[in-house]
């Protein structure tokens, strides 16, 4: 592509346009000289990009254009600010939500992160614009939006029970949809692995999704199995999609389990093969061979049916503890315990915060206890039943990890939140997701073009839901960007030590204010609620 072709750049240029050309107007923003990726999957041009108010109002040669600031950033990347489709920024427990606790996302903003998107793996605020109003009120440093969670639904009409609903309890589930898809939601999120959205069928989900049909939204789902059982939940995932007539989303897709690994190349087969027939099949990926999630997750789904209370008077009961333990067991050993203690680490045990780092096998050695599968299932019983703790499972193959990430239907998402260094050990994708695709895997591993890990984190996230002036340089699209340097954004947080800010990132701006500027958090929290376009005016 030639800077000269004023044809093929007629969408950059502004005096393309010969129209409008408001030559006299002083800019608040000019960056000068930078190499403009602009979201689609194309080579770069080297340009100025102009920013007036919250827009991209210029793309071209700006040097005759007065501006407040003029930043000289020849030899960076300037691309759209980076869309994280599956982020924990805002938790259904508010009071403890990232967003709210640490508005300068800062572990995000300085990986180029501009807006996120809540309510994945079936959990959301609810009643949704609860929360819209009061990041409205006080806003972020970055953009907010969100999916309504199938999960708090279900727990919100239904309760914890592990029963089919009632008619009734059905039209109420849709209206706690309709209601929130009305107020901006994106979409309908499911985590079909967890309780109490483990406990519906297929059939239910697919009644609920039909209603967000008319709103434009999509289905985005934390599949029921993700292991030994993945190819039967790809297959329902997309069954739910097909079935109500909307877009469907594999989110964080990965394999697990070593009895798996190799098998994303069956996963993405009834991918490809769903979209020859027609259904429009997405995924997300975060660059990890490690998941992160609660303990709940290894243990048998009929041991959770009523919830906490249910769960202790159950491990309580020796013979049903025996059985909960047998299930666990299976679980450590063909799903996400990578069949080894060392391989589950203790991220946030918040009854005893002494406990965070540890891996199960430490623990035991620390309680002077055999290390094995069995004595792990017993400490894993004994920490649900103090109070729980979010762990780190390492139980995949980077092979798969780096079939998903190149297939041309995946983009990129942390499934991480908001998080400033403290006691926690979480995951490092929190602090590194963008940085690290862009360092190890475009620039030390050649994995992806640069090209098309910006489409993957901008563009592609954008258009999935329907932000057709964000995740992109174009006149007139929001002035979300990120400037970044190729060659040397890189993360630097790790599993031993997470709390580290990832490097190489410039500027970034937020509907046109810098929030990083020169390298230096500026404080400014402009970020703004995004609704779907397909929202009424709330009441």
């Amino acid at each position: 592509m030639r800077w000269s072709s004023c044809l093929v750049l007629a969408t950059l240029l502004v005096a393309c346009s010969g129209q409008n050309d408001p030559v006299e107007e002083s800019l608040d923003f000019v960056l000068v000289g930078g190499t403009v990726f602009t979201g689609l999957d194309t080579a770069p041009v080297v340009a100025d990009v102009g920013i007036l108010g919250d827009r991209i109002v210029a793309i071209g040669n700006l040097a005759d254009r007065p501006a407040g600031l003029r930043l000289d950033v020849s030899g960076l990347a300037v691309a759209p600010g980076f869309i994280d489709i599956h982020s924990h920024a805002l938790r259904p427990d508010s009071s403890r939500s990232g967003i709210y606790l640490w508005p300068d996302a800062e572990n995000l903003i300085r990986q180029g992160v501009t807006s996120v998107i809540g309510g994945p793996d079936g959990w959301s605020p609810l009643p949704i614009e609860d929360d819209f109003k009061k990041l409205e009120a006080s806003p972020a440093a970055v953009n907010f939006g969100t999916f309504v969670g199938h999960g708090t639904v279900r727990e919100t009409v239904v309760g914890l029970e592990d029963r089919p609903a009632t008619d009734g309890e059905m039209q109420r589930m849709r209206d706690e949809v309709e209601q929130a898809m009305q107020s901006g939601a994106f979409g309908l999120s499911s985590g079909l692995l967890y309780a109490p959205g483990s406990f519906a069928s297929a059939e239910e989900v697919i009644e609920l999704a039909k209603v967000v049909a008319p709103y434009g939204g999509i289905y985005i789902s934390h599949m029921r199995n993700e292991a030994l059982g993945v190819l039967d939940s790809i297959e329902e995932t997309i069954r739910i999609g097909e079935e109500a007539g909307i877009p469907v989303q594999i989110t964080h897709h990965k394999v697990m389990g070593a009895p798996m690994w190799g098998r994303s190349t069956d996963t993405l087969a009834l991918v490809d093969a769903a979209i020859a027939r027609g259904v429009d099949v997405s995924s997300d990926q975060y660059p990890y061979a490690a998941s992160s999630t609660g303990l709940r997750a290894v243990f048998p789904r009929w041991s959770l049916d009523g919830g906490s209370d249910a769960l202790r008077a159950r491990l309580d009961d020796p013979e049903q503890r025996a059985k909960v333990k047998e299930g666990i067991v299976y679980a450590m050993v063909n799903e996400r315990g990578g069949n080894d203690p060392s391989k589950v680490a203790l991220a946030n045990c918040a009854w005893d915060p002494s406990l965070n780092g540890l891996n199960l096998a430490e623990v035991l050695r620390q309680r002077e206890i055999e290390v094995n599968i069995e004595n792990a299932a017993e400490l894993i019983m004994d920490l649900q039943y103090a109070g729980g703790c979010i762990c780190v499972y390492h139980a995949m193959s980077m092979q798969d990890v780096e079939r998903i990430m190149q297939h041309p239907k995946t983009m990129i998402a942390s499934d991480g939140g908001i998080m400033a260094p403290g006691e926690l050990r979480p995951h490092p994708r929190y602090y590194g997701t963008n940085a690290k695709v862009l360092g190890r895997y475009v620039r030390e591993r050649g994995i992806l073009s640069l090209p098309t890990a910006v489409h993957k984190m901008t563009r592609m996230p954008a258009d999935r839901i329907n932000l057709p002036d964000r995740g992109r340089i174009d006149v007139g699209a929001m002035a979300d960007i990120a400037v970044f340097d190729p060659d040397t954004i890189i993360d630097r947080a790790t599993f031993a030590d997470p709390h580290q800010y990832a490097e190489g990132v410039h500027h970034v701006f937020v509907n046109g204010q810098a929030v990083l500027l020169d390298k230096e958090m500026t404080g400014a929290r402009p970020g703004r609620v995004l609704r779907s376009r397909a929202a009424r005016p709330a009441t």
